[in-house]
């Protein structure tokens, strides 16, 4: 649990400092932008790896018992959050909606999950996220943030589409190989 809970510290951490801008910046001038830049992404890839390894070992300490309905709410929330996921990395029509969609995607992700899972490692690895989803949005907001002006074809919104049909897809089959738990 100790490994899950360090992981989280560490990711959360490094993904809330754009919120702190004054630090941020600060750190920018100390170190530059790539040197920030790199840090960030090692220390990222690091809290990523150490959550993956800390949930995959974390024993189930059982804090209530979902209701059977709540595995097929992630079933059906999962597609809808990882093309929100993709939307915010491949160009698409989604940032004409919202400013947010990788927030989002991690919103409903995490809310699904905390839905179908009532054990103690599930609510420290799905609890934070939820709520770093929210406050990266409202923070985002009051930077400035804004939607996407211009219009892209289609063409490039089936490609998300795509894209987050096959992550879904492929995070079904390697669900018990990351989580010890089978997604069906």
């Amino acid at each position: 649990m100790q490994t899950l809970i360090i992981g989280m510290a560490i990711f959360v951490g490094i993904h809330l400092l754009p919120a702190a801008h004054t630090v941020r910046l600060a750190l920018i001038r100390k170190i530059g932008e790539n040197g920030y830049k790199g840090i960030y992404s090692l220390l990222a890839i690091v809290g990523l790896g150490m959550i993956i390894y800390g949930k995959a070992i974390a024993s189930y300490d059982a804090l209530w018992y979902p209701p059977v309905w709540s595995r097929h709410l992630v079933w059906a929330v999962m597609l809808p959050a990882l093309i929100l996921i993709v939307a915010a990395n491949v160009p698409g029509n989604v940032k004409r909606l919202t400013p947010h969609p990788m927030m989002w995607g991690v919103f409903l992700w995490a809310l699904a999950h905390l839905a179908a899972n009532g054990d103690q490692a599930s609510i420290i690895l799905f609890a934070p996220l939820l709520a770093f989803s929210v406050i990266h949005i409202v923070s985002a907001n009051r930077r400035g943030a804004t939607v996407q002006t211009h219009k892209l074809p289609v063409a490039a919104d089936i490609k998300v589409a795509v894209i987050g049909v096959a992550a879904y897809v492929i995070l079904l089959f390697a669900h018990p190989l990351l989580f010890k738990v089978s997604a069906f």
